[in-house]
């Protein structure tokens, strides 16, 4: 692949980061946005939350299912064809959302087509692709990924409740797709390239030595490293990622779905809810932005085990304080913790296991966060369904926020890590 011209002394890497930043902003802010489409197309088509909340726990688990299929494809062929399939394939989904005539065509449209397409295109092959760019910034670099997520909700959620509230749902459906695939799509087919090596670098922008060594140390090997992926959950680490990785999809993705509804119910305006939605985007995007480089400086498992606390301390705000004062603690409290998780899981994921199969791990701890978040959904539209209101999964949603913490505290990073491991001071070539 041709190498694209240098215009500055700035590490191409992160040229990657901003274009990963981008396409999960959109993309991902697209589909989380369906939230604000809820009540429009519930009232048109007399769906009622438990039928519409079925499909959108559909949506997430066939993305979570099909995550380890393409984190495979993703180590055999590369992350940016894998992103540059799934955009296309995003758009051309969010497009023909708009032609819904009936729940089927919902479901296999949203709960299926594009589920899978997001998993080509979502912020686990995003992540995974940066880690290759990355290792004593990966933390930092991961995060600032991630925070595409939270700043898609900060922008078009809000975006995307005024404009239905201008034209009609099935036109923003057509203007997101549109976004997707004339402005998403041209950016990362220009920009993408699968890792350094590709255009003659080295991670972190390490310099070369006319040798064509690295002039850094060899980079170390973690105790866990695996060549085939199905080794990793030979060891304790795996399930502990993947059980609070579980909780993480419940407690985010039943928000995602249902915090506008909720809100509405309780008696907030459709513009209030989308506001309280968008200050917990903005609060994701600082906390997302704020765990990348403290993990860097102090590990990862600590401040995972503190995020999913925090989170908790969220969910008791929003079910016990009164009024508006639950809605808006939890946004900013909620909030800052919504995709802090994600850095630090996927750092630890590449950290204890290498980068040999980081797509396929990375998938597969992924599918645990999706099966919890289609858990999550569902059992939030059940419930609100029999008792009129979403208090009993929010209150287990925190209580499952206790035990991740806890798990998460119990992880030995420091005796699995490769950033504790000792390091060989001879030169190597750069990671593969």
């Amino acid at each position: 692949m041709n190498r694209p011209p240098r215009t500055s002394n700035i590490y191409y890497g992160w040229f990657i980061v901003a274009t990963t930043f981008f396409v999960i902003m959109v993309t991902m802010g697209a589909r989380n946005g369906v939230g604000v489409f809820v009540l429009p197309m519930s009232e048109e088509f007399g769906w009622s939350r438990s039928l519409i909340s079925f499909a959108g726990a559909l949506g997430i688990l066939v993305n979570g299912i099909s995550q380890p299929f393409l984190g495979n494809a993703y180590d055999k062929v590369g992350g940016r064809k894998l992103i540059l399939y799934g955009v296309v394939a995003i758009g051309a989904m969010v497009v023909l959302l708009s032609l819904t005539f009936h729940f089927i065509y919902f479901l296999l449209v949203f709960g299926v087509f594009m589920a899978i397409a997001m998993s080509a295109g979502s912020i686990t092959t995003g992540a995974a692709l940066v880690s290759k760019w990355f290792q004593r910034k990966r933390g930092t670099a991961i995060s600032i990924t991630s925070a595409g997520a939270s700043m898609g909700g900060l922008i078009l959620v809000p975006f995307t409740t005024y404009l239905i509230i201008l034209i009609d749902w099935r036109l923003t459906w057509v203007v997101l797709g549109a976004m997707i695939l004339l402005l998403v799509f041209p950016v990362a087919f220009f920009m993408l390239r699968n890792e350094p090596a590709e255009m003659g670098l080295l991670p972190d922008g390490d310099d070369v030595s006319p040798d064509g060594t690295s002039k850094r140390a060899q980079r170390p090997v973690g105790p866990l490293e695996v060549d085939e992926w199905r080794h990793a959950f030979r060891t304790p680490v795996m399930w502990q990622l993947c059980a609070t990785y579980f909780v993480c999809g419940f407690t985010t993705l039943i928000m995602a779905f249902h915090f506008v509804p909720n809100a509405v119910e309780e008696g907030f305006s459709k513009g209030t809810a989308a506001s309280a939605f968008g200050l917990l985007s903005a609060m994701n995007t600082i906390g997302v932005l704020v765990v990348g480089p403290l993990a860097d400086k102090w590990g990862n498992k600590n401040l995972l085990g503190f995020v999913y606390a925090f989170r908790g301390v969220g969910y008791a705000c929003l079910v016990f304080l009164p009024g508006q004062w639950g809605l808006w603690v939890f946004a900013v409290i909620g909030g800052s913790s919504w995709i802090a998780t994600v850095p630090l899981t996927t750092a630890l994921t590449a950290d204890v296991y290498g980068l040999k199969r980081v797509g396929t791990l990375t998938g597969m701890v992924f599918l645990s966060h999706q099966i919890g978040g289609s858990i999550g959904i569902q059992f939030g539209g059940i419930m609100r369904d029999v008792t009129g209101s979403y208090d009993v999964p929010f209150v287990i949603a925190g209580i499952l926020l206790v035990l991740a913490s806890i798990t998460s505290f119990a992880i030995q990073e420091r005796k699995y890590s490769v950033r504790y491991q000792p390091t060989n001071p001879s030169p190597a070539p750069a990671d593969s």
